[in-house]
């Protein structure tokens, strides 16, 4: 009777080791089982709190696997894979079951990035954020600049000149209100610093007056070597109690009546951004401005230039007297002229 019970659980015994071992080696083949993709499948959320059952009904449900059942007990024997985290995980091409698990392990969301260039103005931004389908908006279109520029923490001033213009990287789900504070946290950081560096003798009263320097210096050549020759010839007015006369300003206060022409009306207008009528800075930013730009505001070159106009040829001829300034536009409406009547 004592032999039967020993044989018995011996028997017992190997079919479980049997059972198991079985067990072991399907859900190995299962972990090497590559997951499917189409090519519009390509990301993978896990939201918080998602258990291991409904990850597993969610991968069936996207249809990346046929049979997703074994995976909780594909994690029962390898518990170092039950560590997933909450995001959005970009799949790729020939990943198995078990590289799946192993980058829902790691945490590294799929990294989005969004582009803004110099140059462009507030508005601008707002229409990219908004028509970035992977960013949550919680903007509303009826705030205005200046409350915006509150809630990203600016209090009483526009949002214009306040962005600094990179590549933003984000994750899926990021808030545009979330990319804004970035960048003028980043805006105001780098303001700070060239203000502390900035030469003796500027006529700016406070690093916002540099910021609306640098955004005028901004739009009015994208030629780096011209920037400080470009800063020196405002500055220089600015210190001569001269109008700064810069078109760009005049083009930023006409807002949407600008079609691409200045007219003479244009130039006689009586607004705050009219830099041919007001004396001294606009009131805020025109553009967001580059670092380069920032420099140049803050180290313009020693130059006796009052005057530049365009050359033609992507560049500008700076001047020291109103006549030779006459004579460079002379020039530029030559080289025009010559251009249209090709």
């Amino acid at each position: 009777m004592f032999t039967r019970l020993i044989k018995f659980v011996l028997f017992l015994a190997i079919l479980i080791v049997i059972a198991i071992t079985g067990a072991y080696y399907y859900l190995q083949h299962f972990a090497q089982q590559k997951i499917q993709l189409t090519a519009n499948q390509q990301l993978f959320t896990v939201e918080r709190g998602m258990s291991i059952t409904r990850l597993a009904a969610q991968m069936q449900s996207q249809k990346l696997l046929e049979n997703a059942k074994p995976l909780p007990y594909l994690l029962q024997f390898e518990p170092d894979l039950r560590h997933i985290k909450s995001g959005t995980y970009q799949l790729t091409p020939d990943m198995t079951v078990h590289d799946f698990l192993t980058l829902l392990n790691s945490g590294k969301e799929i990294q989005l990035s969004i582009q803004f260039v110099e140059g462009s103005r507030a508005k601008d931004w707002l229409i990219k954020l908004q028509s970035q389908p992977d960013i949550k908006k919680v903007l509303t279109d009826d705030l205005t600049l200046a409350q915006i520029a509150e809630e990203i923490g600016l209090k009483g001033q526009s949002l214009e000149g306040w962005l600094y213009p990179d590549t933003y990287h984000y994750t899926p789900n990021s808030t545009d209100l979330d990319i804004l504070k970035r960048a003028y946290q980043r805006m105001n950081n780098e303001l700070q610093t060239i203000w502390l560096t900035r030469d003796e003798n500027l006529p700016y009263q406070s690093p916002y007056e540099l910021l609306i320097m640098a955004s005028i210096i901004e739009k009015e050549t994208g030629l780096r070597d011209e920037r400080s020759l470009v800063a020196s010839v405002f500055v220089n007015r600015l210190k001569r109690k001269m109008k700064l006369q810069t078109d760009p300003t005049v083009i930023y206060g006409m807002g949407d009546r600008y079609d691409g022409n200045i007219r003479r009306r244009d130039l006689t207008d009586k607004n705050s951004y009219n830099t041919y009528v007001i004396d001294g800075l606009p009131p805020t930013p025109i553009a967001m401005p580059s670092k380069a730009s920032l420099l140049a505001a803050a180290h313009p070159a020693q130059t006796s230039y009052l005057f530049f106009v365009a050359d033609g040829r992507g560049g500008h001829v700076f001047s020291t007297n109103l006549n030779s300034h006459n004579q460079a536009v002379q020039a530029y409406l030559k080289i025009i002229r010559s251009q249209q009547a090709r």
